[in-house]
Parts: C-alpha cells; sequence; structure tokens
C-alpha cells in the first residue's frame, strides 16, 4: 500500500500538473480569440493584395462563411501632445466587431471607429497609457506615416510624412502586451487614406457559421485561392505563443516522469522483501509443478499490478482535484485583480489521462522487469 500511494501521488500530481496548463493554455488561446478572427488571408507575395479580383468570388459565395473583413495593417507614429511612440495601426471595415468579441474586451471608453463627423481610434491600454491619453479627450491624436514609394527627404524629414488627426473612442484590453501595448484599431477609410491605397488590404479576416470544422474550410480555402495567399487558423496566427505553453507543459511532463521513476523504486524494495517472505510459499508452488519462469512471472505481475493501481487511484484523485479547481477556484493566483482570473485555471484533457496512465504502466513494467530477474536468481 506504501509503493501504490507513492505512485498514486506522483501520478496525481502529473494530472493536475498537466491540466493547469492546460487551463493557461485555453485562457491564451481565449485571450488571442477577442482579436484574432477564426481564418485569416493574407498573401505570401508582399504586403497587401486586392481582394475584389477573380480568385476571391468563390470565397464570398461560401456556404459556411458568414463574414469578411477587410483589414489593412502597418506600423504608424503616433503623437499626443508632448508624448510619441510607433504603434501599429489596424485599419478594419464597419463589421469587425462580428468577426471578433472586440466589445467585450472594452476597457475604457467605447468602441467606436467614426460617426457623422469624425473618425476615432480604438487602441490597447498599454499604448493608450504610454501615449498619456485618456478616453474621450477633447482634442486629437496625430497619426503620421511615411509616404508610400518617395525617398526620404533628409533636409526637412516631415515632408516625408502623411499625417492624419483622430480621436481616441476607446480602449480594449487583450491581456497580451503584443496587442495592449501596439495596436490601435481605425476605420479602414482613414488607413488607406494614410498608407496611399485604394481597394488593396494586408488581411481578410473570416467568421465562420457556428460548429463549423475550422480546418475543413481552411483547407477548401486554401484550394480556391492557391499558393499564393496564406490561410492561417488562430492557433497558426499566435504559433510560436501557443507552441512555447505547449513545450513547457511536456517538458514538465518528462521531469514528473523522473518522479514516478523514483516512486517506483518502492515497488523494487516491496517485491525484494515479498520475495524473502514468501519462501515457504515458492517452495509449495514448485512441488505443484511451477518453475523458475512461472513464479518470476507472478512476482513481475504484481509489481505491475501496484503500478496498475497507484495509477488508477492517481488518476481518479488527480481528476476530482482538477474539477474541484474548476467549479470552486481553491487556489488562487494571488492578490485578487491583480491577474486576468482570480484562481488557476485548470482543464482536464482525456488524451493526457491516457498518455499518464500508459506512461506509468510502461514505466512500471520496466522498471521491475529486471529487479525481478535479478532477485529470482539470488533466491529462487
Amino acid at each position: 500500500m506504501i509503493a501504490v500511494c507513492g505512485i498514486a501521488v506522483a501520478t496525481m500530481a502529473t494530472i493536475c500538473v498537466l491540466s493547469v496548463l492546460n487551463g493557461f493554455q485555453d485562457l491564451v488561446t481565449d485571450m488571442f480569440s477577442h482579436f484574432d478572427p477564426e481564418l485569416k488571408i493574407t498573401t505570401t507575395q508582399g504586403k497587401v493584395f486586392d481582394p475584389t479580383t477573380d480568385d476571391f468570388r468563390e470565397l464570398y459565395e461560401m456556404e459556411d462563411v458568414i463574414s469578411i473583413v477587410e483589414v489593412l495593417e502597418d506600423n504608424v507614429w503616433i503623437l499626443n501632445s508632448d508624448r510619441q511612440a510607433p504603434a501599429v495601426m489596424k485599419g478594419v471595415e464597419d463589421n469587425f466587431s462580428q468577426i471578433v468579441p472586440i466589445e467585450s474586451i472594452i476597457y475604457a471608453g467605447d468602441y467606436i471607429l467614426r460617426d457623422e463627423v469624425n473618425n476615432y481610434a480604438v487602441m490597447g491600454v498599454g499604448l493608450m497609457s504610454n501615449l498619456g491619453i485618456y478616453p474621450n479627450q477633447r482634442f486629437p491624436i496625430e497619426i503620421n506615416v511615411p509616404k508610400r514609394n518617395t525617398p526620404v527627404n533628409l533636409v526637412n524629414p516631415s515632408s516625408s510624412l502623411i499625417s492624419e488627426y483622430t480621436y481616441v473612442g476607446g480602449a480594449f484590453m487583450v491581456g497580451q502586451a503584443i496587442y495592449d501595448e501596439n495596436y490601435l484599431l481605425v476605420p479602414i477609410s482613414l488607413a488607406r487614406e494614410l498608407f496611399q491605397y485604394s481597394n488593396e488590404v494586408s488581411a481578410l479576416e473570416i467568421k465562420l457559421v457556428d460548429e463549423t470544422n475550422i480546418k475543413t474550410v481552411q483547407k477548401k480555402i486554401k484550394q480556391i485561392l492557391g499558393d499564393n495567399y496564406s490561410v492561417k487558423n488562430r492557433y497558426e496566427q499566435q504559433e510560436a505563443a501557443l507552441k512555447m505553453v505547449a513545450i513547457e507543459k511536456w517538458v514538465a511532463f518528462l521531469i514528473l516522469c523522473f518522479i514516478i521513476l523514483i516512486a517506483i523504486f518502492n515497488v523494487i524494495g516491496s517485491l525484494s522483501m515479498l520475495i524473502v517472505d514468501k519462501q515457504k510459499d515458492i517452495i509449495t508452488l514448485r512441488n505443484l509443478g511451477a518453475d523458475n519462469k512461472v513464479i518470476s512471472r507472478i512476482f513481475l505481475l504484481e509489481g505491475w499490478m501496484i503500478s496498475a493501481f497507484g495509477a488508477i487511484f492517481g488518476i481518479v484523485v488527480g481528476v476530482l482535484i482538477c474539477l474541484g479547481q474548476q467549479y470552486f477556484g481553491w487556489l488562487k493566483l494571488g492578490t485578487a485583480g491583480a491577474f486576468a482570473i482570480e484562481s488557476y485555471p485548470v482543464l482536464v484533457s482525456f488524451s493526457d489521462l491516457v498518455i499518464v496512465l500508459f506512461s506509468v504502466l510502461l514505466i512500471g513494467l520496466l522498471a521491475v522487469l529486471y529487479p525481478v530477474r535479478y532477485l529470482s536468481r539470488k533466491w529462487l
């Protein structure tokens, strides 16, 4: 029972750690989903493309597509009074809020891009803080962009810039620095005027029908557009960040496998004492016709069963703890309001349960295989 409990505790810890890392990965994905579309089309040649060509006619007629938003995105320089900062300006159409739930992450002010008179910008809270801007301030900000296809005038650099003024309507908070500290949203008409484009876009962002298989639609769009365009889902749009979380998860799993291996050494000790203690029973089995191979197999099976019972018990307890954390939030992250969430996120994955169970059984079998054979030669 001591050996079983040791393996159960190690298995339980593995399940809990993997579930917490799953929770953080799901949290990061959910945060990005407030700003990243389900599918995003960009060109593989150059920065912009024309979406009004015949290549995109079939795309707009697809039944699985609810809405398509034209996006024009590039770097700008923003001035606000005596403060200035670089930023990424993203020009979007009026139906951008249909693609992503941007209104749900508005931190201050309102999500407004234009009215009957003025254009407005909605920017990340970090960028707003760096520029010393407050929502609905009475004076506009200045957005500067270098003139396209025009060499810089070294004598008078300001003459090489195009400037526009716009008011700040509100601020959003994704919870990721890449957006909160760099991005601002403006009407695509303003972006085209600044970047000196007519119909060109840097990307098309797509919203699909609910419960649609995204990978299937993604593959279909790739076949329609060909190799000149890239079609990415949400994971591929943030592949670097999400892949880092996945790497952390499996590195933690490997470390925990070593802990499980150490716990399984208790099984080796238990089996060695068991073989010594059961000498009379071994003689009885021999008298009944069992040879050393059969007797060794009995102890090997018992050692493997200790690992199996410990793994199953640890998985059950680990799942119960994770479900309790998920619904009741027992373990807090820290001071209330200091983080985007109050308690550690957890997400139990069935595939993780299968991998942990298989790993414990395999390590348990390999760990006791040699010791049982060695002890059998010595005591049997």
